[in-house]
C-alpha cells in the first residue's frame, strides 16, 4: 500500500510539473522576405491575382508546425518583411541577421536573391528559395546557403517531355514569348526535347499583341492570327513557353489543325494545382481554402514546403538551434512528406528539392512525372532536371 501511495504522489507531481514545462517551449523564429511586385491585370474575372501569393502557404505551414510543436515543446513565429524595392529587402535582411535570425524563407527574383546570399554576415544562414524556377540559381549562380523548393524550369520541361515521349507524340511546334522569362523557359524546352530525342518540327517566336481581346470581334482576330501562325506546319503537339502569362490561353482551339497544346496552356507541368487530390493532397487543399478563402498556387506550395522543411528539421533533431537544423536539412537523413507519394530530399550538388511534377489542365490531373520506365541509378526523381554529371554548380 505504501508503495502504491508513493507511485500516486510521483504521478501527481509529474502532472503538476507538465504545464510548467510546456509554458516555456523552445522558440523557433523564421523570417519571410519578399519583394513586392505589382500584379498584372487579369485577362478575365476568372483569374484575379491571388492575394499574398506564396506567403499564405508559409502561414498555413506555420500553423501545422505549431500543432506539432505542442507535442515537441517548440513554438514557432514567422516575421514577415516585404519591401517595394531591393534596398528595402536588403535592409530587412540585415536587421534580421543582426537580431540573430538564421532561418529565412525568400520570395525574390534571382538577382536580389544572390545579393542576399552573398552578404558576408549571411554565410551561416539558410535561405529557402520558395518561388523561383530559375535554372541558373541551380547552376553557375548556385550558392551554398540557398536551397530551392519549387521545380526548376528544367524539371518542368523534362516532366512534360517524358509524358510526350510515353505517348509517342514526338514532333513538336515550340512557340516562345518575347519576355526574358519566356526565353528561358523556351530554352529549357529545347534542351529537354533534345534530351529525350523529340523533334522540333518548328521553333517560332510569338509577337502578336491581342489588344482587341475585349472588343466584340476580338476572338476573331485571335483565331485568324493563330491560324496563320500554325498554317502549313506538321506537328503532333504545340508547346508554348509563356511564363509571363500573356498569350498562351489564346492558343488552344485556334490552331489550323486539331492538335493538343501543352506547356503554359492546355497540359501544364506544375508544382501544385487546385485539381490535385492524390496522396492525401485534398487535406492540404481544404486546410488552405479554409484559412485563406482561395485555392493554393504553386508559389503558395513553395512557401508551405519551405516552412515545413524547417518544421521537419526541428522535430527530427529535437532542437531549435539554427546550426543544428541547417545541418540536418543538408544531410542525407532529411526527408519531407509533401503529398507526392514520395519522400522529398535536397540534391547535394545544386540545392534543388527532388520532387515529382504534376501534369494537369484546369480541370483534372492528367499524369505525374517521372513517368514509368525512366530509371536512374540514385533516384527516379533525378530524371527530372539537371543531373549531377551535367551540373555547372560548384558550391564548395
Amino acid at each position: 500500500m505504501a508503495g502504491w501511495r508513493k507511485a500516486a504522489l510521483f504521478a501527481a507531481a509529474l502532472l503538476t510539473a507538465a504545464p510548467a514545462l510546456a509554458a516555456d517551449p523552445a522558440q523557433v523564429p523564421l523570417v519571410w522576405l519578399s519583394l513586392s511586385v505589382k500584379k498584372s491585370v487579369p485577362s478575365t474575372v476568372l483569374s484575379p491575382p491571388p492575394s499574398e501569393d506564396g506567403l499564405q502557404g508559409a502561414r498555413v505551414a506555420l500553423g501545422e508546425n505549431a500543432t506539432t510543436g505542442t507535442f515537441t515543446g517548440q513554438s514557432w513565429t514567422l516575421e514577415e518583411h516585404s519591401a517595394a524595392d531591393d534596398a528595402g529587402v536588403l535592409a530587412a535582411f540585415r536587421d534580421a541577421l543582426a537580431a540573430g535570425r538564421r532561418l529565412f524563407v525568400v520570395d525574390a527574383p534571382p538577382p536580389l536573391l544572390l545579393q542576399l546570399a552573398d552578404l558576408p554576415e549571411a554565410k551561416d544562414a539558410l535561405l529557402l528559395d520558395a518561388t523561383s524556377a530559375d535554372d541558373a540559381l541551380r547552376g553557375a549562380d548556385c550558392r551554398r546557403n540557398v536551397l530551392h523548393m519549387l521545380p526548376s524550369r528544367a524539371m518542368l520541361a523534362d516532366a512534360l517531355m517524358q509524358f510526350l515521349t510515353i505517348k509517342g507524340w514526338r514532333n513538336l511546334l515550340l512557340v516562345t514569348g518575347p519576355h526574358p522569362q519566356d526565353q528561358l523557359l523556351g530554352e529549357a524546352y529545347r534542351r529537354s526535347a533534345k534530351k529525350f530525342r523529340l523533334k522540333l518540327a518548328a521553333d517560332k517566336p510569338w509577337s502578336f499583341v491581342a489588344g482587341a481581346r475585349r472588343s466584340d470581334t476580338g476572338h476573331f482576330a485571335i483565331d485568324a492570327e493563330v491560324s496563320r501562325f500554325t498554317q502549313g506546319l506538321s506537328y503532333d503537339v504545340l508547346v508554348v513557353a509563356d511564363e509571363a502569362d500573356e498569350f498562351a490561353d489564346s492558343i488552344p482551339f485556334h490552331t489550323t489543325g486539331p492538335r493538343p497544346v501543352a506547356g503554359s496552356a492546355g497540359l501544364m507541368p506544375l508544382a501544385w494545382s487546385p485539381v490535385f487530390e492524390q496522396w492525401g493532397a485534398t487535406q492540404l487543399q481544404l486546410r488552405f481554402l479554409k484559412s485563406t478563402g482561395r485555392t493554393m498556387t504553386s508559389r503558395d506550395f513553395g512557401g508551405w514546403m519551405a516552412v515545413r522543411s524547417f518544421g521537419e528539421a526541428a522535430t527530427r533533431t529535437h532542437s531549435a538551434d539554427p546550426a543544428t537544423m541547417i545541418g540536418f536539412i543538408r544531410s542525407p537523413a532529411f526527408e519531407l512528406a509533401a503529398f507526392r507519394g514520395a519522400r522529398l530530399s535536397f540534391r547535394p550538388w545544386d540545392g534543388q528539392l527532388r520532387q515529382p511534377v504534376l501534369l494537369a489542365d484546369t480541370r483534372q490531373l492528367i499524369s505525374v512525372s517521372p513517368q514509368p520506365g525512366f530509371l536512374h541509378q540514385v533516384s527516379e526523381l533525378d530524371t527530372l532536371g539537371i543531373d549531377q554529371p551535367e551540373t555547372t554548380c560548384h558550391m564548395n
